[in-house]
């Protein structure tokens, strides 16, 4: 298991990161090195170490928010 890294760090808010949005099952924040005018990160608050550790509840994961709050995170 990953015992901790910037990830884990923002979602246990002991990394600094400019927060968009945040819920029960993922966070959104702005990318420290953005590589286009808006750069955006959505990331599981759920450790899920490689794609081969998916199981079939996570797929709910995957799509969670991105087409819910494409227009809220557009705003940022």
């Amino acid at each position: 298991m990953l015992s901790q890294n910037i990830f884990l760090g923002i979602i246990n808010k002991s990394v600094p990161a400019k927060i968009i949005h945040e819920d029960d099952y993922c966070i959104a924040f702005h990318d420290i090195t953005p590589q286009a005018p808006v750069h955006v990160l959505i990331i599981p608050r759920k450790v899920i170490r490689t794609h081969q550790d998916l199981n079939a509840e996570d797929t709910f994961l995957l799509g969670h928010r991105s087409e819910e709050h494409t227009s809220e995170l557009q705003s940022h």
